[in-house]
């Protein structure tokens, strides 16, 4: 039994002058105003109220006929009509050893759904307690996901049987795999790798993936049951999303440099990258998560600044395939990439780049000024400072010169031209304004090109639009912009995987009637998203692709003609054949 001390004088002063409920402080500052007659400002001011609120507080006051202070408020329910009806229902389950998750799910197949912390509420009023962790074969029996083996070389099996693939596509590019050796990829860069997965098999599963447009290392998993995929790989199981992430922290920057050397040697001949001119650009990979590591870049899809990764990116003019990629850059450090691409070029194919094609924001002038002393030949923008556009402006209509462009497919054919000659950082370059090229702003152009027409630098320049389409289908395709990874490395890996794909894509396209202009979703969309049934057998794999309207092209392509040897089936050959 508790006793409550009698309150004193003070405390029951306290009461009416410092009253604590809102409906009784309500009350009293009403009584002051209408009662004691105190001005509505002091009231206000002793109660806590503005002036306006407590003028509300008397207006409904007044037109409350019955207003209620003291009363007590209206009881609330005390019953659950949802868990009363499935009470019974719940306590019979639970003697049955269901989970609360298990029970809800009854309920709501029983049209009387409860959540499972209601569930776990009235279990908790009825004196169950929770259940121990169980073992899946103490649950009962519902359809739960498969456990898919772990990727494991040594569990890697070519006993004879038969099975169906949705990755049959894959295989066209076994022959090009074993051309240019895959396994010597991996040794030339000494990328990492285990006894269950050895380098060259984490390069060919990585691989796989950016061919087959995986968009996200999280999406693999949708895959992992795939025997086809894994075949193609050389494994028992192509490697779950942990192990991708994880191996591609492991790669640092010069790996990757050593990755893309080694492909352009084993490409030495194939004709891949004709080396007479390139595209430059940079590229902001955009990041939406909160890392420090993260600089803002401007992102031109986006037209504004934000957290992303810079890529740099070259693209063989005439192959129109990507030969170099690096995203390990920081701010400060873009004019430099350039004469990183040309050392890169230098070292692994003896030569200095002819030409380079690239816009205003890719390198300084003083950085133009060193390629000039290279002996490097180079076409680029120049900004549209007030001054420039101001010296256009005046220019005579005599001083312009119309050319025709031999672009047959291209709408504005005639531009107008000025040329002249102009002095940066203690070199002379040709600058070119030119008009009617579409835009409503005239194009400024600087090269160091002093022999090449008008015409050809235009044209040429023209051309480069061939690095914002090939940016385009690496964005839409090999989902560039998919690439949210906090750690510039994964990024940089990923851009390697896009050269070698891109080069591949390239390969194949060559060997397809009509498609050796095609960019990669197309030929994929055509040629690569086609199932398969494989058959192993004691001396070779037979894949037999399903029918499709472009199966005959693949026919015609040759690749059907010969078993391939595949070094990673030991020995074993690959058939394509069709139904």
């Amino acid at each position: 039994m508790i006793i409550r001390q009698p309150k004193d004088l003070s405390d029951c002063r306290r009461f009416f002058l410092e009253p604590r409920h809102p409906k009784h402080r309500i009350y009293e500052a009403l009584r002051a105003y209408f009662v004691e007659g105190r001005p509505p400002k002091e009231v206000a001011r002793a109660f806590g109220y503005s002036v306006g609120s407590f003028h509300v507080l008397c207006h409904h006051f007044r037109r409350d006929p019955d207003p209620l202070f003291f009363a007590s408020p209206r009881p609330g329910p005390r019953s659950q009509p949802k868990k009363s009806a499935a009470r019974d229902l719940i306590v019979s389950l639970r003697k049955q050893n269901y989970s609360v998750y298990e029970i809800s799910q009854t309920l709501k197949e029983k049209n009387c759904p409860l959540s499972p912390t209601a569930v776990r509420e009235v279990l908790k009023k009825e004196g169950f307690s929770p259940l121990p962790r169980r073992l899946d074969e103490e649950r009962p029996c519902y359809p739960r996901p498969t456990v898919e083996p772990v990727a494991d070389v040594r569990a890697f099996s070519l006993h004879p049987r038969s099975f169906v693939t949705r990755c049959g596509g894959l295989f066209l590019f076994v022959p090009d795999l074993v051309r240019f050796g895959v396994a010597r990829l991996a040794d030339s860069a000494h990328l990492p790798g285990s006894s269950m997965i050895p380098a060259e098999h984490a390069l060919r599963a990585s691989l796989a993936l950016k061919l087959w447009s995986v968009e996200r290392k999280s999406h693999v998993m949708a895959l992992a049951a795939d025997e086809g995929l894994a075949l193609f790989a050389g494994l028992n199981a192509i490697p779950k999303k942990s192990y991708l992430a994880e191996y591609s922290s492991r790669l640092h920057h010069a790996k990757t440099t050593r990755l893309l050397a080694a492909w352009h040697e084993e490409l030495s001949g194939a004709g891949l990258f004709p080396a007479t001119s390139f595209n430059l650009d940079f590229h902001s990979v955009p990041y939406y998560g909160e890392s420090p590591l993260v600089e803002r870049h401007y992102v031109s899809a986006r037209s504004r600044r934000q957290s992303s990764i810079l890529v740099f990116l070259a693209q063989d003019a005439e192959g129109q395939t990507f030969c170099y990629s690096n995203a390990d850059l920081r701010k400060g450090e873009e004019s430099e990439e350039v004469f990183r691409f040309i050392s890169f070029w230098k070292q692994t194919h003896g030569e200095q780049p002819r030409q380079l094609v690239f816009d205003s924001r890719l390198t300084t002038q003083a950085k133009l000024a060193d390629l000039d002393t290279m002996g490097i030949d180079f076409i680029t923008l120049r900004r549209r400072s007030p001054k420039i556009l101001k010296d256009i402006v005046l220019l005579p209509r005599s001083a312009w010169r119309v050319i025709e462009l031999d672009i047959p497919t291209r709408k504005y054919r005639t531009p107008k031209v000025y040329e002249q000659t102009v002095r940066l950082a203690g070199h002379d370059f040709r600058q070119l304004y030119v008009q009617d090229l579409g835009h409503e702003e005239p194009t400024v152009l600087l090269t160091n090109q002093r022999r090449t027409s008008a015409k050809q630098l235009i044209t040429r320049y023209a051309h480069r639009m061939l690095i914002e389409n090939a940016l385009s289908d690496a964005v839409r395709f090999f989902h560039l912009d998919a690439l949210s990874s906090a750690v510039g490395l994964k990024v940089d890996f990923d851009m390697a995987l896009l050269v070698i794909a891109s080069g591949l894509y390239r390969l194949l396209a060559r060997r397809m009637r009509g498609y050796s202009d095609a960019q990669a979703r197309h030929i994929f969309r055509d040629i690569i998203d086609l199932p398969a049934d494989v058959r192993i057998e004691e001396s070779e794999v037979q894949v037999s692709f399903h029918r499709r309207s472009h199966l005959p092209i693949i026919l015609a392509s040759g690749l059907m003609d010969h078993p391939v040897p595949v070094p990673w089936w030991n020995g074993l050959s690959l058939r394509l054949t069709t139904p």
